[in-house]
């Protein structure tokens, strides 16, 4: 007999109770994330103000509009969280064998006038975001999300908190990624 694969990280994370996505509707600002990416350590020291607006489609999914700079340049990133099942929890499918690129989303905890975190698990890898509706938030709020990363087996060493300014409004039509 083999033993149960272990659980992972994502399913002990309880989605946000009694949330309506029209709540999450309208602009965010990333204000953290705790992620073991090497990318993302190798190239932290040129992190950019990233903002993304979410949008309800049909009641139950969500867009995501992500807004940020790479080269100078304003870049518009779109994506489609599907829903699943379970309430507080999406599928983002990848391009190809989206099995092998789905990411599993969930929102783990927001007060949508003032922060969401967002948990996003590719495989055995698990990152954490944390969004606002501003860039600054209280320190309450970020106690809150590095006691939510310890949580999930990350620490304070994979944490990267964004810029607080030069935020991109929109990009053109030909810096738009699907």
């Amino acid at each position: 007999r083999r033993p149960p694969p272990p659980q992972s990280a994502l399913e002990k994370v309880v989605a946000q109770e009694g949330l309506s996505l029209q709540q999450l509707s309208g602009k965010w600002f990333l204000v953290g994330m705790a992620s073991r990416c090497s990318y993302l350590a190798e190239h932290s020291h040129q992190l950019e103000a990233t903002t993304v607006t979410m949008s309800v489609l049909d009641g139950q999914s969500l867009a995501i509009s992500t807004f940020r700079k790479l080269d100078r340049m304003c870049w518009e990133i779109r994506q489609h969280y599907l829903p699943t099942q379970a309430p507080g929890h999406f599928l983002l499918k990848g391009e190809g064998d989206w099995k092998s690129t789905k990411v599993d989303v969930v929102v783990g905890e927001a007060d949508p006038s003032s922060f969401v975190i967002l948990y996003y698990q590719k495989g055995r890898s698990i990152s954490v975001k944390l969004y606002g509706r501003s860039s600054l938030v209280s320190d309450a709020i970020v106690d809150k999300f590095e006691q939510r990363i310890r949580a999930v087996g990350l620490s304070e060493d994979v944490t990267y908190y964004f810029p607080t300014y030069g935020f991109c409004a929109s990009a053109d039509e030909f810096h738009v990624l699907d």
